[in-house]
């Protein structure tokens, strides 16, 4: 059924009708959701190192990691693909009903993950599960973000909307940030051969449970009136979506370039850190995964001052901050990550609090240059085309290179894709405070 014919329900963006229950309801079903989501994704990059061999032939330790981190990208090819039909029902039914559909097959996969016989019980299968699972949640981690980070962007105030989208990291952080301090937990009170044997499915039991309570979460939210009220336009002019794709193509070139730089930092230094300090540095598991929290805390604390600058000064200025200073940072960050806890620790915040200044600014700005009726699906795909080929593929490109005793090309690579970004930032509009029902 259209939703021009469905009954409009009163919701939060509605000045006349706008409830602090309201408030709290979409904070919470928006927080919780992708929280939940950033969890169930990002725990595999966290654990990759204590499972790889319960899913892989374990005779070749690196070998094994290598292979768990492809399909770790693997699943990041699933995104464009999650990004469009997702993306689709976001635009076409509704940013509510898409942000249901994904929170759900998270958590399923996750589920799968961690319940799933090993290498050894079931060889190849126990592979051939672990790539259905992630490519399940690289479906739903495609059109997670665009659709929550549209559904925030239309039901904030625009003087406030940089702060308000910051909730899209600032909660996807938290998610993190449990899957990390799990890790750290598990790693002090259980062995090691524990954690290899079975302390690595906790996090994705978890995950798997958390995630279905937040879909229940999500089911009582209500639609925004920005995708009511552009329902009912898009229906009297009969116009499809793809014409208004077709009207707009810089748009999607211009996502892309803005992504590049900032994810591949994102998942260098906001993900794999832990990780790649464990497997290449030879870091104490337990010193280096809590060493992640800290670091993490830090970027959580740093997200909403961010996101209200950028209320203030405009969101090009913001990004450009972080790609210039990424850049200028990047040889001398990676060389002060050594072998310690705390020198880990004091990099990893360095990275994230310039970081910041994207992640905490990029949901809003993605939502203010793209017309309503293609707000989602605009966005979903080139952004997940993106994350795919530079987020998705960093880590293992950063061990592939740190193997190959080349860490050097992967820095420069990393630099390349900033300078990519900061060209394109400047070719954006400042979009601070735009109307978005224009």
């Amino acid at each position: 059924m259209s939703t021009a014919h469905r009954p409009v329900e009163i919701t939060l963006d509605d000045p006349n009708t706008r409830t602090n229950r309201d408030k709290r309801r979409t904070i919470f079903g928006i927080g919780a959701g992708n929280a939940m989501e950033w969890f169930d994704w990002n725990i595999y990059a966290t654990f990759a190192a204590f499972f790889a061999g319960q899913f892989f032939n374990n005779e070749d330790k690196v070998s094994a990691l290598l292979s768990t981190l492809a399909v770790f990208a693997v699943g990041f090819a699933a995104r464009p693909l999650g990004g469009f039909v997702f993306g689709w029902v976001a635009d076409r039914h509704g940013r509510k009903s898409s942000m249901a559909g994904t929170i759900a097959l998270a958590a399923g996969g996750s589920l799968a993950i961690g319940l799933s016989p090993t290498y050894g019980q079931i060889g190849i299968w126990a592979s051939v599960i672990l790539l259905v699972a992630r490519l399940g949640q690289g479906l739903a981690h495609g059109g997670e973000l665009p659709s929550a980070q549209t559904y925030i962007a239309e039901v904030a105030p625009a003087a406030r909307r940089g702060l308000w989208s910051s909730l899209i990291y600032f909660s996807g952080t938290c998610g993190v940030i449990a899957g990390t301090l799990i890790g750290a937990t598990l790693s002090g009170i259980l062995t090691e051969d524990q954690m290899y044997s079975y302390g690595w499915r906790v996090p994705f039991i978890l995950g798997g449970i958390f995630g279905l309570y937040s879909l229940v979460m999500r089911l009582r939210m209500k639609e925004t009136a920005v995708f009511e009220e552009g329902a009912r336009e898009a229906d009297e002019v009969q116009e499809s979506r793809w014409s208004v794709i077709r009207r707009n193509p810089k748009l999607l070139f211009q996502v892309i370039g803005m992504t590049i730089g900032g994810t591949v930092a994102y998942y260098v230094w906001g993900i794999a850190a832990p990780a790649y300090a464990i497997s290449v540095r030879g870091m104490d598991a337990e010193g280096a995964l809590w060493a992640g929290v800290g670091a993490n805390l830090v970027f959580l604390a740093t997200l909403p001052l961010a996101g209200m600058l950028s209320d203030r000064i405009g969101r090009k200025p913001m990004m450009l901050i972080m790609v210039v200073g990424m850049a200028a940072v990047t040889f001398p960050l990676n060389a002060m990550v050594g072998s310690s806890p705390w020198s880990l620790f004091t990099a990893m915040s360095i990275a994230l609090v310039l970081l910041a200044c994207w992640t905490g600014v990029a949901p809003a700005a993605f939502a203010e240059i793209f017309p309503t009726r293609i707000r989602t699906v605009g966005l979903a795909v080139p952004y997940s085309i993106a994350v795919a080929a530079f987020g998705g593929t960093a880590p293992y490109l950063q061990t592939w290179f740190a193997d190959q005793g080349n860490m050097g090309g992967f820095l420069w690579y990393g630099i390349a894709l900033l300078a990519v970004s900061a060209i394109t930032v400047l070719t954006l509009p400042e979009t601070k405070g735009a109307d978005l029902r224009a």
